[in-house]
């Protein structure tokens, strides 16, 4: 399967009131929230504040009416559009006051789990075939061993989990986005999803990155609306990134006991995308508790949720979960959680060739003019204090610390000796004690 967005096979738009699958009384109650909170009158108003084709939004205002909780105010609106306005009755005022004391949840129809559950199945992580191409494109602006790729390029075409560790300072963080980038296509994220009545909020605009939709131009034949259910949004595929403040309650659902709502959890904001774990081992919880949490859903692509009030239910996981550790392995783990993440890949520093690539490309770009002479006190007199270990944060240290030394001395950029052995001083801080 190639990377065209086309790939990934749109939720089809609901026809008709029993393609919904939802409760008759929920979907009814929303459309009254919503007029009640939003001051939606005409049809062609609710249909978008509630995510649904003009034709399912009529069925829901029918009923409604036949149940007198909504009334024709019996006048064609303004604006000359020639269409029928709508107004909540007393009875239906009171109803939606009574249904916002239940749950303050109005707008976007929420789609079923069932429903959800299909089109995580056309949009999985796991159909992704990702080019070696692809892949260095991403990474461009990276120095990183071809080896490297040779292990990562298998491991992101799985969508299985990956464990990366290697000293701090290497990389971990910008090969983990450079995945994401390499991933080029978009996916359908819901607004809502519905289970046992409780509706699940999904879309968060910090996680999830909409794509323009093209606006229909009114005089065109051919209409791009109605492609796919919009209750989904189109975006690209999520990244979540969680570090030290990650804690285990973060991957349970959060109820919101004011608006009696859920809000879904990050790993499924990640649906279809990836969930970063950067600086794994800085948590407060220890990384085996963490990683044991994860267990089930990396093994049987499911995870378990609880409701308030007990009740436990699956959904999809379909997550591309990438642990980052500046700690060995071993030093973490057990070998059974060991055993489940799928790929573990070593991040080493660079080798002194990389490295002096590495510097190059950041003088340039930081517009440093190169010195021989400066280099040469660098990787003979410097780096054997340390046991010539080099790492790729070091380059950009070290150049933007001489920018700033010339540009307080008033100085044009330069490279000397002196001004490595400056920078070098900030970089690691010299072994004493200090009297109290």
């Amino acid at each position: 399967m190639n990377m065209e967005v086309a790939n990934v096979i749109a939720p089809p738009a609901p026809k008709r009131l029993e393609d919904m699958q939802l409760p008759l009384v929920m979907m009814r109650d929303i459309v009254l929230k919503t007029i009640f909170r939003k001051n939606v009158e005409t049809v062609a108003e609710i249909s978008p504040a509630i995510c649904l084709p003009i034709p399912v939004t009529q069925e829901l205002v029918d009923l409604a009416r036949s149940q007198k909780l909504i009334e024709a105010t019996g006048s064609m609106t303004a604006g000359g559009s020639g269409e029928m306005g709508y107004q909540l009755t007393d009875a239906g005022k009171a109803r939606a006051l009574d249904a916002l004391a239940q749950s303050e949840y109005y707008g976007a129809m929420p789609v079923p789990l069932e429903v959800y559950q299909e089109q995580v199945k056309r949009q999985s992580i796991r159909n992704i075939q990702i080019t070696r191409q692809q892949l260095t494109d991403a990474m461009g602006h990276l120095i990183l061993p071809d080896s490297l790729l040779d292990h990562l390029g298998p491991a992101v075409s799985a969508g299985r989990s990956i464990l990366m560790y290697g000293p701090p300072g290497n990389g971990k963080s910008s090969i983990s986005n450079g995945i994401r980038d390499a991933m080029g296509d978009k996916i359908f994220i819901p607004r809502a999803i519905e289970y046992a009545g409780q509706v699940i909020t999904v879309f968060d605009p910090i996680v999830h990155t909409a794509v323009e939709e093209e606006a229909d131009d009114p005089n065109s034949l051919r209409r791009t609306s109605g492609r796919f259910d919009t209750r989904y949004v189109r975006c690209e595929r999520p990244t979540v990134i969680t570090g030290g403040e990650l804690s285990l309650s973060m991957l349970d659902l959060v109820y919101n006991p004011t608006a009696r709502t859920y809000q879904a959890p990050l790993q499924l904001k990640s649906s279809g995308g990836i969930f970063i774990v950067d600086d794994l081992g800085r948590q407060a919880e220890p990384p085996q508790a963490l990683v044991n949490r994860w267990i089930v859903p990396l093994e049987e692509s499911k995870d378990i949720l609880a409701l308030q009030s007990g009740e436990k239910f699956e959904v999809p996981f379909d997550t591309l979960v990438i642990f980052s550790t500046n700690f060995h392995p071993n030093e973490i783990f057990d070998k059974a959680a060991l055993r489940r993440i799928f790929f573990k890949i070593k991040i080493d520093g660079p080798v002194q060739e990389d490295y002096l690539k590495i510097f190059a490309m950041v003088a340039k770009k930081r517009g440093m003019p190169l010195d021989q002479d400066a280099l040469i006190h660098l990787l003979k007199v410097k780096y054997p204090e340390i046991d010539n270990i080099y790492a790729n944060y070091q380059p950009i240290f070290l150049i933007d610390q001489m920018i700033a030394i010339c540009e307080f001395e008033g100085i044009p950029y330069q490279m000397t000796p002196e001004l490595i052995d400056r920078a070098w001083a900030n970089m690691f801080v010299k072994e004493e004690t200090i009297v109290h």
